[in-house]
Formats: C-alpha cells, structure tokens, sequence
C-alpha cells in the first residue's frame, strides 16, 4: 500500500500539461521587460528642491525595467508622485506612505504588481565571453562525471 503525503493547506499536485481536457490559451499576452530599463532618454526630475533621498527614488524609478513601457502619461504621474515621496520624507505619514505604494502599484512597482499586469522581466544579457566560459566550465565538469562512470573500471 502506497501512503501520499501532502503538506496541508497546498491540496493535491497539479495535472501534467498533457493530461488535461481543457487547454485554454492564455487570452491576455505576456509582456516581457528589459532587464537593464529603457533604451531611450527618460525626462529629469522636474525642479530643485528634492531631498536627495527623493531623487535617488525618482533614478530608481527612471532606470527601471518597467520605465521602458512608460508614456506621457506615466511620467506626469511619477512627477506628481515624486512631490508625495519628498513630502513623506519630510514628515512621514502613513496616509503619504499608502498613496505612494497605490500609485507605485499601477505602475508595477513590486513583483506582484507586475505579476497582476502580466510583466516578465527578461534575463539580464551577459557578455558572450562570460556566457561561454560557464556553458564550457558546465559541459566540462558534466562531461568529467559521466566520463568517470563509463571510463571506471569494468567489474566482472
């Protein structure tokens, strides 16, 4: 008798892909970031009069993954947000706190946010040299254990 041992609250593993009756298509694309931000020029920080703790914030933001999707729109809002974040720096609230983190979260700010807008941030690109030195440092140590097991010794 085979016992199953699950971990509560978690419920039986899922079906494999193939054994499933329904096979709905994703209806709602996938869209995938630049892991190193936009490749365009992004606005400056409007104004002088920001904490620097601000604009280190704003940088954040203007180099970010999810700055490469950003229209008009979307930088108008991070500039008033910015006069939000400067005012919590100033005299924090948790009222300023939770306007932040709701505006934040409209433009994926943390990865449950993207997760809900369906935003993948792709893998950051290595340089070739480095990509090929692991793939051969990989393929080699593979390639050493199995050529120990079929080189080893031929028991009788």
């Amino acid at each position: 008798m085979t016992e199953v041992i699950t971990m509560s609250g978690n419920g039986p593993l899922p079906k494999d892909p193939s054994q499933r009756r329904r096979r709905n298509a994703d209806p709602t694309a996938t869209t995938v970031l630049p892991a190193n931000g936009p490749d365009t020029p992004t606005p400056d920080l409007p104004g002088e009069h920001y904490d620097l703790r601000t604009v280190a914030w704003y940088e954040t933001w203007r180099r970010s993954p999810q700055a490469a999707t950003f229209l008009p729109t979307d930088w108008q809002r991070l500039h008033m947000l910015a006069e939000l974040v400067q005012q919590y720096w100033e005299e924090p609230r948790k009222e300023l706190l939770a306007e932040v983190r709701l505006n934040e979260a409209s433009l994926g700010g943390t990865a449950a946010d993207r997760m809900r807008l369906r935003w993948t941030v792709a893998e950051p690109e290595e340089p070739v040299a480095r990509r090929t030195t692991s793939r051969s440092r990989a393929a080699s140590s593979r390639r050493d254990r199995v050529l120990k097991v079929v080189d080893g010794p031929a028991e009788g």
